[in-house]
């Protein structure tokens, strides 16, 4: 099939392939409005202040950078521990941090570390932000050589919301749609059989069409 073909049987069913898309927009739409709840982002960042810090000199300086490097790898990792979170959803009243999400970043160039967590409560999403810092700065003071994970700002509680992302589910959902309408329009087209042209009856019965009845729906 050429795409002029596929054009012309794309125009015969034009009520198919521009009603699939809009229906399949529209209920993912609806979906997510009444279905999908907000969820709010509240973020912070900390810097991490190794104990050879105070001491160091142009000698060992580079060492001395490389190490606490490693060891604000070692705090990202210690912020997505059962321990911090389990200490942190106790004391904010949400056990294990059940229904936030938790995402920690850090760049191998620097010490410091950003942390975002994603729920349905603005308030509890900062509150979550805060006490996992503290409960970490604690944490990696007692079993790591850190002087202190110091926050650089506080987590304050969001606004607006950061999902979900209704107009790209929407969006998402239009293409689906259509290419669902062209998907049913080909297979269709493929599985009718009927002899519809001349064309049709000439690749069937090679034989020459000498002549051609035309149909009238109505006939006196």
């Amino acid at each position: 099939m050429t795409l002029l073909e596929l054009l012309q049987l794309l125009r015969k069913h034009l009520r198919l392939v521009v009603l699939l898309p809009i229906l399949c927009a529209v209920v993912v739409g609806a979906y997510s409005v009444l279905f999908m709840r907000n969820t709010y982002t509240a973020s912070t960042s900390m810097y991490v202040l190794a104990q050879s810090d105070e001491s160091s000199n142009a000698s060992n300086l580079s060492q001395d950078l490389t190490a606490s490097q490693m060891i604000t790898a070692d705090v990202a990792k210690l912020l997505q521990s059962d321990r911090i979170t389990n200490q942190t959803g106790r004391q904010v009243g949400v056990p294990q941090l059940k229904g936030y999400k938790v995402d920690v970043s850090s760049e191998t160039t620097s010490r410091v570390i950003t942390l975002s967590v994603t729920g349905r409560d603005s308030q509890t999403a900062a509150k979550i932000a805060n006490g996992m810092v503290k409960n970490v700065s604690n944490l990696a003071q007692k079993v790591m050589k850190v002087e202190a994970v110091n926050s650089i700002d506080q987590a304050t509680a969001p606004t607006h919301p950061s999902g979900p992302k209704r107009a790209l589910y929407v969006a998402v959902a239009a293409l689906a749609g259509l290419f669902a309408a062209i998907i049913i329009v080909v297979v269709g087209d493929m599985l009718n059989t009927r002899v519809r042209s001349q064309q049709d009856l000439e690749s069937i019965v090679p034989v020459p069409v000498i002549g051609r009845i035309p149909y009238a729906r109505e006939g006196r």
